[in-house]
């Protein structure tokens, strides 16, 4: 091509973008293998398509010699725009790609750079050369919906026996998929974990396995044995159906790269230049793919960009040791390894709050070489403010972060210039509420967020408890609720009545006995199931209902038998199409007619995000017509609790206040991000990631392409597994650091971080977490306002969210008298209407006679009069159940509905003693399912 660019000023000037001189050294660099560890907000994609453009412009590559691969559609199209309109500013290409009469020769005009994501890429390579490992160019697609349709398919009809496989079935479902997941992204053939697992097994056959950690090692392994023969059983059930999935498209690519060489040949002569971003998010499959095609010794012209101190999906499959390791996998022709360049100029935040940054990250600047400090962009140094606060309890917490967000919102920030980060997604419902009930739009993105709105919990709780009688926590939530409002001492003693119906669970604790009906061979199916209890009252005369002498309220009586009734009846259409079982939920509880009709803004969102959770629904996609409840409910649960690629939405455009997890705003960016739940054990979390040694879908760490990057197992004894432990323990310490790094850089101008003592149902204090205390740190050096910090409360003293007197934490919860009153005045309209009817006259056939109609009035201009002040405009509503608490009365009492699922209580043992009567209990202790 002829050359149009000889300067890097005039790259400048073409762009309209002063690159600082690292940028310009990224982007002049001659064609060649090279890394770039890019900064927070440094200008990577800013870089990268400047790159293209200077290799174009000056004649080095032709546009369509160029390959550009990110990870989401977003991300790649957002870099294919930068690109293109920096091409039709050079004068590269043409801005009407519609060549006119007067066009020189339409044949030789530049073609256009190609940019996907890495999943794409791989799809497209298998099309074409797929055929030259046996792979029929035909293969369909598998989307992650049905993968879980397909996974319980297989599930469902595997004969068994699998003994050592106890979880539940949408448990088991989602197991299956993450092992065959995690053996394709480390390229481990199925016989290779077998002959691991068996040689574990024989190893610790001899060993003294002195604690319940060791004890536990041998039955993950028989259970990961038996969850492998389903793996091949899915693998053959897709290749039968000629299927593939995500990791099958990696994993296959990669075959192809290392086994045919021709292809990588095929593939460096059509890309000369090929650029790799967020390349510290890939896996060890998608490292071996890019090295087989564009890497080992070819010296060919690839740049990777990524940041280390980003890598926050290693509990998903990326490896941050490919971006370390670059230099090494994709060396010069010589052996040299590549070069390595450094963006650490943030054009994003102000330098206050980069000072924040710095200091969290500096244990990640020793751990990985290339990183350097972020500093502010020239003259803004002095920008950028922290507020922090410590408050006595979580409400308050949450109350300082409305009133936060809203003065900011009344003094002129956007709505969709503020986002809220939260560690988890426990608290996004309490969020949204109080945000709405200051008047300011909220958007709570992705599935998993959707998931904890009660709305939601809800509509899920009854799905589960349908195709699950053992889902006791399920039940438990519809129980207490608003609309069934059952006290603790009927739960209780429905828990006693549950244990009265499985044989063996009337050892109780006597271990002697549990032992001898194990023996006896007594179904370890045959679990507690509140389910089951509730089914009791449906025939309480007839044969076999237990005699047990419980004394249950009439009023409990009632609504067990109307619960039961209810599930039963949903029951006989599980194997309806799933739409259909989930509108016919809503419809037989009420749910969306409650929320339909109470206008305030907070239901109004409700309704939104119902509407939004039933695309979601009509989204999962079916395997051949078929769409099962089972599936489903096994795509939400892993999705709650990885949104391992299940979820991919992202922030809508709407001028809305974002509520999201902290995972999910990388990339972005805001002028105001709050983050609340810096505590003890939350933000940093504590929870370790799944262990191989204890969890079945896990692949060990010794079968991993990353394996000399995480920690082992060195010996099977109490030491050896201690040390196995801490130091997981450790490496879960460095991955919450580096995913603090990502919040705290999102913020452009103003960072709000809080946290408190006493959480929401918490016996013993949280207090501020490491990160708090940084921010604490940074303000008190002068660089922001610590607005309140609560002092430690007192060693004796309890929550006072779990006092009697907090009127918001009566349970059942309490009803709305006006809105009873209402209901009972239409109620009375309706029935003496139907009196009335049923008191006159029949005819011969039987039809009621009904009354002459009156002359239709005249005209009157000021007809019909204004209503009276006590006039009642309501709906007419239907008859009031005998017990007038039963329905909804207030449609905003379902707010304060807790939204975790407590584990099922089991037995009146927790509640014996004297307790009020049934509609006035008021339930004290909400710390007790804080288990």
């Amino acid at each position: 091509m002829t050359p149009r660019l000889t300067d890097p000023e005039q790259l400048k000037e073409l762009l309209g973008i002063p690159f600082t001189p690292e940028q310009t050294a990224c982007i002049t660099a001659p064609p060649a293998p090279q890394v770039i560890v890019a900064g927070a907000g440094s200008g990577k994609t800013t870089v990268m398509a400047a790159r293209v453009v200077w290799l174009v412009g000056t004649g080095q590559v032709a546009p369509e010699q160029v390959l550009g691969l990110t990870f989401t559609n977003k991300a790649a199209g957002e870099l294919s725009e930068r690109v293109r309109k920096a091409l039709v500013a050079a004068g590269v290409t043409d801005p009407d790609p519609d060549p006119g009469p007067a066009a020189a020769d339409p044949d030789q005009a530049p073609g256009e750079p190609q940019i996907s994501t890495y999943h794409a890429f791989a799809g497209r390579l298998l099309k074409e050369h797929g055929l030259r490992i046996g792979l029929e160019p035909g293969a369909r697609l598998l989307a992650d919906a049905t993968r879980f349709q397909l996974a319980a398919r297989v599930l469902r009809g595997s004969p068994g026996p699998f003994p050592a496989l106890t979880r539940s079935f949408a448990d088991l479902v989602a197991d299956l998929l993450a092992l065959d997941g995690e053996l394709a992204e480390h390229l481990v053939p199925a016989e290779r974990l077998r002959a691991h697992d068996r040689e574990l097994l024989a190893a610790l056959e001899g060993a003294r396995l002195t604690n319940a950690d060791l004890r536990k090692v041998p039955e993950t392994a028989r259970a990961r044995l038996e969850l492998l023969e389903l793996v091949g059983g899915y693998r053959a059930e897709k290749r039968k159906r000629d299927l593939l999935d995500f990791g099958d498209q990696i994993a296959l690519s990669a075959e192809l790269a290392r086994s045919r060489p021709e292809v990588g040949r095929i593939l460096r002569e059509q890309f000369a230049v090929v650029l790799l971003d967020e390349y510290q998010d890939t896996s060890v499959a998608q490292r071996l793919l890019l090295s087989g095609l564009f890497g080992g010794g070819t010296g060919h012209a690839v740049t990777a960009v990524g940041d280390p101190c980003q890598a926050i999906y290693g509990w998903r499959g990326a490896s941050v040791a490919n971006l370390d390791d670059f230099p090494q996998h994709f060396p010069f022709a010589d052996g040299s390894p590549a070069r390595r360049f450094a963006l650490s100029e943030n054009r994003r935040s102000g330098g206050r709050l980069l000072d924040l940054a710095n200091g969290l990250a500096v244990e990640l600047r020793e751990r990985h070489e290339g990183v350097e400090a972020l500093r502010p962009a020239p003259g803004a140094e002095r920008d950028g403010v922290v507020r922090c606060a410590l408050l006595p309890t979580h409400a308050e917490e949450l109350e300082w972060l409305a009133d936060s967000l809203a003065h900011l919102v009344r003094t002129g920030t956007r709505p969709g210039d503020i986002a809220v980060l939260c560690r988890t997604a426990a608290d996004f419902a309490q969020i949204q509420g109080a945000l709405v009930r200051r008047d300011l739009p909220v958007e709570v993105v992705g599935l998993s967020g959707l998931l904890h709105l009660p709305e939601i919990a809800d509509l899920v709780a009854v799905c589960e408890v349908l195709q699950d009688p053992a889902a006791n926590a399920s039940l438990v939530r519809l129980l207490i609720g608003p609309r069934w409002r059952i006290g603790p001492r009927d739960l209780a003693l429905l828990g006693r009545r549950a244990r009265t119906l499985v044989p063996y669970g009337s050892a109780g604790g006597d271990p002697e006995r549990r032992l001898a009906e194990a023996v006896e061979g007594t179904d370890p199916a045959e679990t507690v199931s509140l389910a089951d209890a509730l089914d009791t009252f449906l025939a309480a005369d007839a044969p076999g209902t237990p005699q047990d002498g419980l004394p249950f309220s009439a009023e409990a009586r009632v609504r067990f038998a109307r619960l039961a009734a209810e599930l039963r009846d949903l029951r006989r259409s599980l194997a309806d199409p799933l739409m259909d079982v989930l509108h016919r939920v809503l419809a037989v509880t009420g749910l969306e007619v409650e929320l339909s009709a109470s206008p305030h803004a907070l239901a109004a969102r409700r309704r939104e995000t119902l509407s939004h959770f039933m695309d979601v629904a009509a989204g999962f996609a079916a395997v051949d017509g078929e769409t099962t409840l089972l599936a489903f409910l096994g795509f939400l649960r892993t999705a709650a609790q990885y949104e391992k690629g299940l979820d991919s939405s992202l922030p809508g455009g709407e001028d809305t206040v974002k509520v999201l997890t902290a995972h999910k705003s990388k990339g972005l960016e805001w002028d105001v991000v709050a983050v609340p739940g810096l505590v003890e054990r939350t933000f940093p979390s504590e929870q370790s990631r799944d262990s191989w040694t204890a969890q079945a879908k896990v692949l060990p760490h010794a079968l991993r392409g990353d394996a000399d990057t995480l920690p082992d197992v060195g010996a099977w004894d109490a030491k050896g597994m201690g040390a196995f432990k801490a130091a997981m323990k450790e490496h879960q310490r460095i991955e919450e650091l580096r995913l603090g790094y990502v919040t705290f850089t999102r913020p452009r101008s103003l960072l709000l971080g809080s946290g408190h003592w006493w959480g929401p149902s918490q016996k013993k204090p949280r207090g501020p977490s490491a990160f708090l205390d940084a921010l604490r740190a940074h303000c008190e050096a002068g660089h922001g306002e610590i607005e309140a910090w609560a002092a430690p409360p007192e060693e004796d003293a309890e929550n006072p969210a779990l006092q009697e007197d907090e009127t918001d934490r009566s349970w059942p919860l309490p009803l709305d008298p006006d809105s009873l009153a209402r209901r009972r005045a239409a109620a009375d309209a309706v029935l003496a209407h139907l009196e009335r009817l049923e008191s006159g006259a029949t005819t011969g056939t039987g039809a009621p006679v009904l009354p002459e109609p009156e002359p239709e009035p005249a005209y009157d201009p000021d007809w019909p009069p204004p209503p009276s002040d006590d006039e009642d405009h309501d709906a007419y509503a239907p008859e009031p159940a005998p017990h007038e608490d039963e329905h909804l009365a207030d449609p905003h009492a379902w707010e304060a509905l807790p939204t975790a699922r407590p584990e099922a209580v089991t037995g009146a043992e927790a509640y014996e003693g004297d307790r009020a009567p049934h509609e006035d209990e008021q339930f004290a202790g909400r710390g007790a399912w804080d288990a």
